[in-house]
């Protein structure tokens, strides 16, 4: 058994951090569904704006609201206005291709990003 990629939020605007929470992420209902996230999932959550990875579960926030709320101890690293991957991972031996949702700035779903775009940025020099 390994860790793959399950889903992924990609370049979500961060839009509150909130320090007296208990700890999380919440996220959007509607985001969590095309991601297909769970209520409680543990996921990694990648700051491009800082570069801090951390670990932590989600919270299902308001559906449609665009939320996307670093709690916690988490707020200390991830700030309002940063830009974040939020990713899920499976346990498996046989990996399927991971679902890539791409949010705007107000994080609304623009489109899933295929295996082929992402595959075509890295080979465009892309890490």
């Amino acid at each position: 058994m390994r860790i793959f990629l399950r889903s992924k939020i990609h370049k979500a605007t961060v839009t509150e951090a909130n320090l007296d929470y208990v700890g999380s992420i919440t996220i959007d209902e509607a985001l969590m569904e095309r991601a297909d996230l769970q209520e409680f999932e543990k996921v990694m959550v990648v700051d491009n704006t800082n570069g801090h990875r951390l670990e932590t579960y989600v919270i299902k926030g308001e559906r449609n609201s665009g939320v996307i709320c670093m709690n916690g101890a988490a707020a200390h690293l991830v700030k309002k206005g940063d830009e974040i991957i939020v990713m899920s991972f499976q346990v498996t031996d046989t990996p399927q291709p991971p679902i890539n949702v791409l949010v705007d700035k107000k994080n609304r779903f623009v489109r899933y990003l295929t295996p082929q775009e992402i595959e075509a940025h890295h080979a465009d020099g892309g890490c």
